[in-house]
């Protein structure tokens, strides 16, 4: 891993840190961290949800309250960045426990990093998450479980 990785990698978790602290006082949930780009177009992006959804009031709060402790405490080192503060969307990442257990029921598009039943890609409803295994009904066939760890990617799927 480069020194420029191993950087990002230490602003996106302190980041992290600081908007989970910033956001608990007022129920929101910190879904996801980003930090993306080079030199003067680098940006940072911190996704937030709440259960009734997010308002422009809570982003303009969470980009207030964060990028004032950035500032403070020099958190992002090198120079200019852009600081964006965000709903996850209606196709939002699934990445944590907690995340799978909230969406149970919901459909689901994944990514395997390993396939399962010689597949990779699988679209359906997620109907269950138990001790890390996720398991997800697909329109056609059988249900599939696997282990989170096996997973590469997963979002919340809108039928349009």
């Amino acid at each position: 891993m480069g020194v420029q990785q191993a950087t990002k990698e230490g602003v996106v978790a302190r980041v992290l840190e600081i908007a989970e602290r910033v956001g608990a006082a007022e129920g929101i949930e910190i879904v996801d961290v980003e930090f993306k780009g080079a030199g003067s177009r680098r940006v940072l992006r911190v996704f937030i949800d709440k259960p009734e959804g997010i308002s422009h009031a809570d982003c303009e709060f969470m980009s207030r309250q964060i990028g004032t402790i950035l500032d403070v405490e020099d958190v992002v080192p090198g120079g200019a960045y852009h600081l964006e503060i965000s709903s996850p969307g209606i196709e939002r990442r699934l990445k944590k426990p907690r995340d799978f257990e909230r969406f149970v029921g919901r459909k689901v598009k994944v990514t395997l990093r390993v396939p399962v039943a010689e597949r990779r890609h699988y679209e359906g409803v997620l109907s269950g998450f138990a001790d890390g295994v996720v398991t997800i009904e697909p329109a056609e066939g059988r249900p599939v479980s696997f282990r989170l760890e096996d997973l590469e990617r997963a979002n919340l799927k809108f039928d349009w």
